[in-house]
């Protein structure tokens, strides 16, 4: 293998590495729990396709996938993150299913309001009741 193959192979296993280190994936069921870690903001710009692919990628098979995405660790987040969720939104939808919030901080909660995202998502407080809600 060539130097600059070899490099180029390095840096997907880096940013394959960085991604995955970003997000928890619990299963509970037919819904998947993803937490973002506290610096998911510091994800580079670039990564934010490849992210949202490794944390849909579990969820292709999924007639109707329902999703939570627990903020609990997540401070504050930028537009980086907000494009992330979008696209994790879009590819939810697109398959029937749905994604809601839950455990946001008052700094983000102000963000998705600011942003009109709070009328795209429903937030709940806990991940108790966000996964009620997705079975009800």
């Amino acid at each position: 293998m060539n130097l600059k193959l070899r490099n180029l192979c390095k840096q997907g296993e880096r940013i394959v590495s960085e991604v995955l280190d970003s997000f928890q994936i619990e299963w509970h069921g037919n819904t998947v729990v993803v937490t973002p870690a506290a610096n998911v903001d510091s994800l580079n710009w670039d990564l934010v396709e490849q992210a949202a692919d490794l944390v849909m990628e579990p969820l292709a098979a999924q007639e109707a996938p329902m999703v939570v995405v627990d903020l609990c660790q997540v401070g504050y987040f930028g537009s980086v993150f907000l494009a992330l969720l979008l696209r994790c939104h879009k590819f939810v939808k697109k398959k029937g299913g749905e994604l809601v919030l839950c455990g946001a901080s008052e700094s983000a909660l102000e963000l998705l309001r600011i942003t009109a995202l709070d009328t795209i998502w429903a937030i709940y407080k806990t991940r108790e009741e966000a996964m009620q809600a997705l079975l009800s």
